[in-house]
């Protein structure tokens, strides 16, 4: 009702039409999907550089500093052998389970953690948000980045551990590159889910790592995935290889393992169908959900 009074007795022109005639616009107005693309496309550098900054500060306070991006998906490997390769003998299943475990450890981590910190995008910068105007999915991309800088470096000891326990290098390792792409589009559209909602429900932050434990049991990281054929049913087994980090990983260790080319869960081209597919369906329609909220973010 506001708007439809004069506000403006000599040109009789509302507050509304004032603004549009002197292009004036709401504080934080979502604008069209595509330019709001173009503008998120305009900061690329302000997120490399902030993905930059984020990695070199994550390790500042530590002794180690950048080792532990080695060090931390190292350890969990460690972990998990021991349990399921050494306790288990999960390893009695697979000619080369170091490998298998820490391909499937390594490629999981980049989305776990991606899911993980993407929770807190929003809430963790409101100070930022308030401050500046910028595409707010500009948050959860930089997410992305940080753990995809990590992931290269774990990815150069995950190929030092392949060729130590004895696979050959073969012009299937050029592979990886499209593999990483796809989860990185998927892990983007995923972040920017999970940021959306991390800003209207705080406390999911408090229950994604159980989540993300559980999801991480469903995808085959620490035993062979042939076992889900083995002991689920037919329904439940085909539900759960059409699982994303499961895709995922099946191709790093497709690309990366020969020694497990008569184990992946299915077909090479199905595999890389579902990963195009989730991709896509993800990358887009994480954007277009996040993008639906940008005028909520940063209120309140």
């Amino acid at each position: 009702m506001a708007n439809t009074a004069v506000a403006d007795p000599e040109s009789g022109l509302t507050r509304a039409q004032l603004a549009q005639r002197y292009g004036l616009r709401v504080a934080g107005e979502r604008p069209p999907l595509a330019e709001y693309a173009r503008r998120l496309w305009a900061y690329r550098h302000f997120m490399t550089a902030y993905s930059r900054a984020k990695v070199a500060s994550s390790f500042s306070n530590t002794q180690l500093g950048q080792l532990w991006q080695v060090l931390t998906p190292l350890t969990n490997a460690a972990v998990y052998y021991l349990i399921f390769g050494v306790i288990l003998s999960q390893h009695r299943n697979m000619s080369n389970f170091i490998a298998y475990l820490c391909t499937g450890v390594f490629i999981f981590m980049f989305t776990q953690t991606a899911v993980q910190n993407g929770t807190s995008a929003i809430t963790g910068n409101l100070g930022l948000i308030r401050a500046l105007q910028f595409p707010r999915a500009a948050l959860p991309v930089t997410v992305t980045l940080v753990q995809f800088q990590q992931l290269l470096m774990s990815m150069v000891v995950l190929a030092g551990i392949v060729l130590l326990t004895g696979e050959p290098l073969t012009f299937r390792w050029f592979l990886i590159v499209p593999t990483l792409l796809l989860q990185s589009i998927f892990n983007v559209g995923l972040t920017m889910v999970m940021a959306r909602l991390g800003s209207k429900v705080t406390d999911l932050k408090q229950v994604m790592p159980f989540v993300m434990r559980t999801w991480l049991y469903a995808s085959g990281v620490l035993y062979p995935v042939t076992l889900f054929r083995q002991h689920l049913p037919s329904w439940a087994a085909s539900l759960l290889e059409c699982n994303p980090p499961l895709i995922f990983i099946e191709l790093a260790r497709h690309a990366l393992l020969e020694s497990n080319q008569q184990n992946l869960v299915s077909s090479p081209a199905r595999l890389w169908l579902l990963a195009v597919a989730w991709a896509v369906v993800m990358g887009i329609g994480g954007f277009v959900y996040f993008w639906r909220g940008e005028e909520e973010y940063g209120r309140g």
